[in-house]
């Protein structure tokens, strides 16, 4: 049988870029700040309205480049107009909402990671 032979110190080389390119691939997966969870929870149904919208990210967020709203049952704005990330959780984006009555409102949000890279999206919750 014959046995593949490499030159004295490739193969060390060759791990070592493996590792590395494996090393840097959570890296790449955790660019964008998605969100984690929010109140009142995707696709919910709440009695009570709450006071504020909050979604919470897997990554801090640039103030600066975030926003969230609250549009109501017609389209029309309902929140304050000031979403922002929370000052003590960088990774907490909020708006204050006045009482809300019943119907399907729709939260959209944008916003940009601490390494630069955007992400967006919306998600419905509904009064009772």
């Amino acid at each position: 049988m014959m046995k593949a032979s490499l030159t004295p110190g490739v193969r060390p080389a060759a791990v070592l870029l493996v590792t590395l390119a494996l090393l840097a691939l959570p890296r790449a997966a955790r660019a964008h700040a998605y969100p984690d969870h929010a109140d009142p929870r995707v696709g919910s149904t709440v009695r009570d309205s709450p006071p504020q919208v909050r979604i919470w990210f897997d990554g801090p967020l640039e103030p600066a480049f975030s926003s969230l709203a609250v549009h109501g049952p017609d389209g029309a704005a309902v929140d304050d107009g000031h979403g922002r990330v929370d000052p003590a959780d960088p990774k907490l984006l909020e708006v204050d909402v006045p009482q809300l009555k019943p119907g399907t409102y729709r939260v959209t949000w944008s916003v940009v990671a601490k390494d630069g890279h955007r992400t967006s999206g919306d998600y419905t919750f509904t009064m009772r």
